[in-house]
């Protein structure tokens, strides 16, 4: 069985040709991109750094959106060392670019969530409760 990932790190297509909000959801649309977006803002991690955060998480969800977000310029893989190579992912100057629109979508998750199950207390599991700087 090959578990390698495919070749190519190919991007979402966007739906809407010439639609801003369409590319914006192209690029940032996945049930874990922003997540990892807003991991990565707190600082480069191994693949198994994401995965340890991300728990209930299968491997292949975040292995598949790293690569679209790779593929859209938001973050780089860095290879580490020779096979079988620890691989570091961190954001691209571009990837900083929208950690404002991260931390907007972080801010009214909290707000959501304190309208919706005021007695639900924080998942700090997902580590998901610190501000963007």
């Amino acid at each position: 069985m090959d578990k390698k990932a495919p070749a190519g790190n190919l991007s979402r297509p966007n739906p809407l040709p010439g639609c801003p909000m369409a590319a914006a959801f192209a690029a940032l649309g996945g049930k874990w991109k922003l997540t990892l977006l807003y991991w990565l803002a707190h600082g480069e991690s191994h693949f198994a750094g994401l995965r340890r955060r991300g728990a209930p998480i299968t491997p292949k969800v975040p292995a598949e959106q790293l690569r679209e977000l790779e593929a859209d310029g938001l973050v780089e893989r860095v290879v580490t060392g020779p096979v079988p190579a620890r691989v570091i992912y961190r954001l691209t100057p571009y990837g900083v670019t929208v950690l404002p629109v991260v931390e907007e979508v972080r801010v009214w998750g909290e707000a959501h969530l304190r309208r919706t199950r005021a007695d639900a207390a924080p998942n700090t599991a997902m580590g998901c409760a610190e501000a963007i700087r």
